[in-house]
């Protein structure tokens, strides 16, 4: 028996390659994903200018900077310079108090292994 999940990308699937997606009403537009349902209604102009301005969440930020800097640490060839790096990110991580759950998987067990220098 199919999953759920299987089935549904199945009859999609199928209607892609029938052209059922084709020529849909707003299609090649862009989304309006301006649902602030959730927003308490005196926050939804501050949160709404913030949005547009660029402004994240501290914590979103934190993550978005501890990807970056993840990424950056795969493309450097010095062990010094990835260590400080590693540190770097572990401190800012601590200090926001932040899980680091988001930097776990499949690299994890490589990433303590190249810190603790077992290579």
């Amino acid at each position: 028996m199919l999953q759920v999940g299987q089935l549904v990308e199945k009859h999609i699937s199928e209607a892609q390659e029938n052209g059922e997606f084709d020529n849909l009403p707003g299609s090649g537009k862009r989304l309006k994903l301006n649902d602030d349902s959730l927003v308490p209604e005196a926050l939804r102009v501050v949160c709404r200018f913030m949005k547009n301005a660029g402004f994240l969440p501290p914590e979103l930020d934190l993550r978005r900077e501890a990807f970056a800097l993840h990424e950056l640490m795969a493309h450097i060839a010095s062990q010094d310079e990835q260590d400080a790096g590693y540190s770097l990110l572990n401190i800012r991580l601590q200090q926001a108090r932040q899980s680091k759950d988001f930097l776990q998987g499949r690299y994890a067990p490589l990433l303590y292994q190249h810190l603790s220098g077992d290579d």
